[in-house]
């Protein structure tokens, strides 16, 4: 079960994640740094990334695990208050410039691409003090950074992706705040910082393009979040509608204005107008595109980047009181089905995988295809000899080959979430997605693979499973 020649078989990380250091060398304070050391229990235990897996100091270690695996492509994030403190170019700091020239200068020395994002959920405090993603200059100040990161590091690096998962960051940080800030703003924060960060990510594309493209002959996109969505009753004309859409509000609203026309899908504009006129707003509580800013924002990504974990079941949930939120303005409910294996929010659901690929490739002209993230969780402590999740991600290889051949996907990078055990957000320190183990406890911090990275090097060498399986 060969995979295509020349495919892309890499492990991902992001800089909060796992990078510590976090006010070493002149690095300004993110947004987690504030939320983190704020405390309350909104992470497990009150973990913070202070720490983290001490990738700052021991880049040469993960290095190590990198060469261990034999990836052909690495992925991992730019800290934007590493490089620019208080967000801005006013302040540029050399130590983080030299921190990720290293990193990028050592994978090229090894035969390693790098795939770099420019921002992973840790927004320089400086800019949420002046109102985060719900206010309109940030769409300058993220432009600008991007110009300085492409200038600066885009004579090696040629994959790009600005924003990940813009749909999970805008719902958990502005709608539930359940990530920094922290406050929530129930049917409206969502759709606004939604609206920001489509147009930041256009922006930063078309500097790319104007700018950079010529020379420098990289490719751009964002990643999205995408959880593979079925009816709960398949017989159900009311479960068929609400599962289709679901997957309009949760991936076509950002695929659907960057990859096809600059808009949001039709029917998410008519909930949600429909919903805000029964609660009494004078207008609709989705902002709307000017015809300007549709022409700018289509089209303005030379890949599709999807991150996929898992799937649930749908279900048509009229929202009779008139309830604020997305889920009451989608007027659906969503579940796993018992009969599936979880570790925490993942259900092990591997042929969902193949489903959403081919979705993808359906509604969006068969784009060439990167899976920036997929990983299945341990829970602490973890063995290090993870057969049952091994099993898990071959099933989930077996799923990408099918897509490949059977369905003719254009899949071209799979990215495995993540390189090492990290700091998983709310979840600290108690859920251990790694492909190398790492302990917490000892300062060293030092990395022990797990049997499913011995496994994955293998699958790499073969370029793809063997035969027999």
């Amino acid at each position: 079960m060969a995979f295509p020649v020349g495919f892309g078989w890499a492990a991902a990380t992001a800089a909060y994640q796992v990078e510590g250091g976090w006010d070493a060398d002149g690095k300004g304070p993110c947004v987690w740094d504030t939320f983190t050391h704020q405390g309350g229990e909104r992470v497990f235990k009150n973990q913070t990334g202070d720490v983290a897996c001490g990738s700052y100091t021991l880049w040469e270690e993960d290095l190590k695990c990198i060469k261990q695996l034999g990836l052909t492509h690495y992925r991992f994030s730019l800290s934007w208050s590493r490089l620019l403190p208080d967000g801005t170019t006013g302040f540029i700091n050399q130590k983080g410039i030299d921190y990720y020239n290293k990193i990028i200068d050592d994978l090229l020395k090894n035969g390693v691409t790098p795939i770099v994002t420019l921002y992973h959920f840790d927004l320089p405090q400086a800019l949420e003090d002046r109102g985060g993603w719900l206010s309109e200059s940030i769409i300058e100040s993220f432009d600008k950074y991007a110009q300085f990161c492409f200038s600066t590091f885009g004579d090696r690096v040629k994959q790009w992706i600005t924003i990940n998962e813009a749909n999970v960051l805008s719902v958990m940080a502005y709608e539930l705040g359940m990530f920094p800030p922290g406050i929530p703003h129930f049917g409206t924060g969502g759709y606004q910082a939604a609206h920001n960060l489509i147009k930041a990510h256009a922006r930063s594309w078309h500097s790319y393009d104007s700018l950079f493209r010529k020379q420098q002959k990289g490719m751009v996109s964002l990643s999205l979040f995408a959880v593979w969505l079925e009816p709960a009753d398949p017989n159900s004309v009311s479960d068929q509608e609400a599962a289709k859409r679901a997957i309009k509000f949760h991936l076509d609203f950002f695929a659907k204005p960057i990859f096809i026309d600059g808009d949001y899908p039709e029917v998410v504009k008519s909930q949600i107008a429909s919903m805000s006129q029964k609660q009494g707003y004078p207008s609709s509580r989705l902002p709307e595109f000017t015809e300007e800013e549709k022409k700018m924002i289509k089209g303005t990504a030379d890949f599709f980047a999807v991150q996929y974990y898992t799937t649930r079941l749908i279900k048509y949930q009229e929202n009779k009181k008139g309830e604020l939120g997305i889920l009451q303005d989608a007027e659906i409910e969503f579940f796993p089905d018992p009969s599936w294996k979880n570790v925490d929010w993942i259900y092990v659901v591997p042929w969902g995988v193949r489903k959403l690929l081919k979705y993808i490739k359906d509604t969006y002209n068969n784009p060439v295809i990167y899976i920036t993230e997929n990983g299945f969780p341990q829970s602490d402590p973890a063995p290090l000899d993870d057969t049952q999740r091994w099993e898990h991600f071959r099933q989930t290889f077996q799923e990408l080959f099918k897509a490949i051949q059977l369905d003719k996907v254009n899949l071209q990078v799979y990215c495995a979430w993540s390189l090492l055990d990290n700091f998983e957000w709310n979840q600290g320190y108690s859920s251990r997605f790694g492909l190398f183990h790492v302990d917490f406890e000892d300062p060293a911090r030092p990395r022990v693979p797990y049997t499913s990275a011995k496994e994955y090097a293998k699958i790499i060498r073969n370029n793809g499973l063997e035969a027999h399986l």
